[in-house]
């Protein structure tokens, strides 16, 4: 007897259909871009233009706020204690501040550890052993450093009127300068990020488009047997999101290129002020993010322009 012939395989229907049309679309979309370099290559170039200069913007805003000891620590308040403050009195005024609601953290400089500070930084410009020898003991008092919660300004009056204070020290103006230099460089990454991502998701849709176009009859047939928007809008966005990923790489990759121009440069820079800042690029994190959000932007502009050809083609 013959063995009887092997059944059709079924049909996969459901969840595995749409899975199986998901990975088909994303694949397919893949070899559309690749299909067509120097088209691909024009509209990732000007993508990554587009997405590298608020990019770039925000880790220059990044370094600067690194540069300057960063906004919270810029804000910190120096209250030097009177010189018979001693340091149980001084440890007791330290736990009792730090139990305020305005106020987040405070620590404690005891005289021998501003004695030890002032040697390794080379005395206080031109101090020697001799000179501290002349004063005998130990002439500096304890300080207490705090880190304001709120108000900086509110909180440096109120330790300026402590019994125990004999000096506040809070750079007020210059730190308010700084918070409103960096606020005002955030606002300007935003407004940059907004009108650059909106030109970079006009460039993907403007492609996308194209790519419609040259299959506007394949997708007539569809829409004839069927199929939904749903189905006929997948490979177009998988082509938006594959654009927008290779934008931000590339976008990645000219800021590293920039950094490393810049950093022998910057560092020589700082090393003449006596600084050991270093320009540091971004962080795994931050180039995640950035590749998630070009994504997003191919996507989003794929997404719109293939939604408005559908409703067109379904209003006629």
């Amino acid at each position: 007897m013959s063995k009887p012939a092997a059944t059709a395989a079924k049909p996969r229907t459901g969840f595995a259909a749409w899975f199986d049309h998901h990975a088909y679309s994303l694949v397919a979309s893949l070899g559309r871009v690749f299909g067509k370099p120097w088209a691909t290559l024009l509209t990732i170039g000007v993508m990554a233009v587009a997405l590298a200069l608020p990019l770039g913007l925000w880790l220059v805003l990044d370094n600067a706020a690194r540069l300057g000891g960063t906004i919270e620590r810029a804000r910190e308040i120096t209250v030097f204690l009177k010189p018979e403050v001693g340091l149980d009195r001084a440890g007791s005024l330290a736990d009792r501040l730090r139990r305020r609601s305005d106020i987040e953290d405070v620590s404690l400089r005891t005289p021998d550890e501003g004695l030890a500070s002032l040697r390794e930084s080379g005395l206080a410009g031109g101090l020697d052993e001799a000179a501290l020898a002349v004063v005998g003991e130990n002439p500096l008092p304890s300080v207490l450093i705090v880190r304001p919660r709120t108000d900086a300004l509110a909180l440096a009056s109120a330790l300026s009127s402590m019994p125990e204070t004999d000096l506040v020290q809070h750079d007020a103006l210059w730190r308010q300068r700084l918070d409103r230099w960096l606020a005002f460089g955030e606002r300007v990454i935003w407004v940059l990020a907004a009108l650059l991502g909106f030109g970079a998701l006009l460039v993907v849709g403007n492609t996308v488009r194209l790519d419609i176009q040259a299959r506007r009859e394949e997708i007539g047939v569809l829409q004839l047997l069927g199929a939904t928007d749903g189905f006929i809008r997948r490979p177009f966005l998988y082509l938006g999101a594959w654009y927008g990923l290779a934008a931000g790489a590339l976008a990645l990759g000219l800021l590293t290129a920039a950094e490393l121009a810049l950093r022998g440069p910057l560092q020589a820079l700082a090393e003449s002020y006596g600084s050991r800042f270093a320009f540091a690029g971004a962080t795994p994190a931050q180039a995640l993010l950035a590749l998630l959000v070009a994504g997003a932007v191919g996507w989003l502009g794929a997404g719109v322009v293939t939604g408005h050809f559908l409703r067109q083609t379904r209003a006629c």
